[in-house]
């Protein structure tokens, strides 16, 4: 990586100056700090990286700086959903894609060459010549899935397994009608019997309830870890 940032170093000084843009060492030494940073970065990340290497440049001269260096091919501004610009090195001759966490914001690179052949191979069969692209997937990258809260319709439980009520899906009228029946958020209910067809039967603050399958579905509940034992 060393040696492709040594080439973009002489590739900006000879093009900057050929081009006959001012200020060519400031805006280098924009270059150096950015080279340096191996994430994506926002336009006032950037701003901060400098004033911690002891650089106290406009932030209208960096803006226009880190411009420049999209224009002339150093660097890519990305916008992905739900976040600000973001700005990442553009090494010729290497292209990757993004994973982005809709939870966290961490973006993961990933580069893989069956999907790039698959790619072009759909677009020939359309007739279609690829110039360039960009796959964003979005989801949640290990660690956001770690915390997450674990739910499942209650009619995928198993016989004696114990479980909170989370949410109900679907209409409202569907939280009052079990509500009328004595099932709430916040319920642990223990299931009795599930066949995996017709009705189940589950117990809540003591009370057998019989549910049919279709309503079951709509309940989703947090596994507890724990089971009852069958007798």
């Amino acid at each position: 990586m060393e040696t492709i940032h040594h080439q973009e170093q002489e590739q900006f000084k000879r093009l900057f100056e050929n081009e006959g843009i001012d200020r060519v060492e400031d805006r280098f030494a924009i270059l150096e700090v950015f080279l340096g940073i191996e994430r994506h970065i926002s336009f006032q990340e950037l701003v901060g990286a400098l004033k911690d290497n002891g650089y106290t440049f406009d932030p209208e001269f960096v803006k226009k700086t880190l411009n420049l260096l999209c224009r002339y091919g150093f660097a890519i501004k990305n916008e992905f959903e739900g976040q600000p610009p973001l700005y990442e090195h553009r090494h010729l001759g290497f292209h990757h894609d993004h994973l982005v966490c809709t939870k966290c914001g961490k973006i993961l690179e990933f580069e893989n060459r069956r999907m790039e052949d698959l790619q072009v191979e759909i677009a020939a069969l359309h007739g279609f010549h690829v110039l360039q692209h960009k796959m964003e997937i979005y989801g949640l990258c290990s660690d956001c899935l770690k915390d997450r809260v674990r739910l499942m319709p209650l009619s995928f439980a198993q016989e004696g397994e114990l479980g909170i009520v989370q949410e109900f899906m679907g209409r409202a009228g569907v939280q009052l009608r079990l509500a009328t029946i004595g099932l709430r958020k916040g319920d642990e209910v223990e299931v009795i019997t599930n066949s995996g067809q017709g009705q189940l039967v589950i117990a809540v603050n003591a009370t057998r309830l019989a549910l049919g399958r279709g309503i079951s579905r709509k309940i989703m509940v947090k596994p507890n870890g724990r089971r009852r034992d069958l007798q």
